[in-house]
């Protein structure tokens, strides 16, 4: 792909992730430099719903923006720098704070794969509890140390948990990315409806990965 169609991907992920309602003013989302693994691409602090063409900034792993000027930038940028440093094969980030996920952070209740499209979650995802790295906080990843302690919670998992505050969501591309964060919003709506009729039934691991490896690329979801 040619950096104009990795712009273009990332643009229309961050109208597509405001258009189902997984981000609102807040959340952003990233993409590896296609040229440069060492850099990656995002907007200025902007609401994802507004980002255009022109408001993409080269950002090195240190997280800092290329010719931002006076623009401002997101405070939580850190979470896409230290992921990127510590997940070579990771090429695009989302951080939303989609409601459905919230109350698997904060409870002991798993959030776990109830249904196919949502396959990645498998039997669980990590919870990033801020106060182990950081005591009290205002909830944010606003320094590089915060943001290698949520690198770590990641781990190898395509997604974690941030407790009181939302997730973030990792994958192969733009559309991967993309697609697990509308489906993770999806499936704990769906897993919070399940719970309160009884006894819920979910996806053996196997199926899990079995899924996985069917809806790999969502490439029938990014086209819609």
């Amino acid at each position: 792909m040619t950096m104009t169609d990795v712009i273009e991907d990332l643009v229309a992920a961050n109208r597509i992730l405001a258009a189902h309602a997984v981000v609102d003013g807040y959340g952003h989302v990233s993409v590896r430099h296609p040229r440069d693994p060492t850099r990656y691409l995002m907007s200025w602090a902007i609401a994802p719903e507004l980002v255009t063409e022109d408001d993409i900034l080269e950002h090195d792993l240190e997280s800092r923006a290329m010719q931002a000027g006076d623009r401002p930038l997101y405070s939580e940028r850190f979470i896409h720098g230290e992921i990127y440093k510590a997940r070579p094969d990771v090429q695009s980030i989302v951080h939303h704070h989609s409601p459905s996920v919230i109350p698997f952070g904060v409870t002991p209740a798993p959030l776990r794969a109830i249904y196919h499209m949502a396959s990645f979650l498998g039997t669980g995802i990590p919870v990033y509890e801020i106060r182990e790295a950081g005591g009290m906080t205002d909830m944010l990843v606003r320094t590089p140390a915060l943001g290698i302690a949520l690198a770590r919670a990641v781990g190898p998992h395509p997604a974690a948990l941030m407790r009181g505050h939302g997730a973030v969501v990792v994958g192969d591309t733009i559309p991967q990315a993309v697609a697990r964060s509308i489906y993770m919003e999806l499936n704990a709506r769906l897993q919070q409806q399940a719970i309160a009729l009884g006894s819920v039934t979910y996806l053996d691991p196997e199926e899990a990965r079995l899924g996985v490896a069917t809806q790999a690329s969502y490439g029938r979801s990014w086209a819609l």
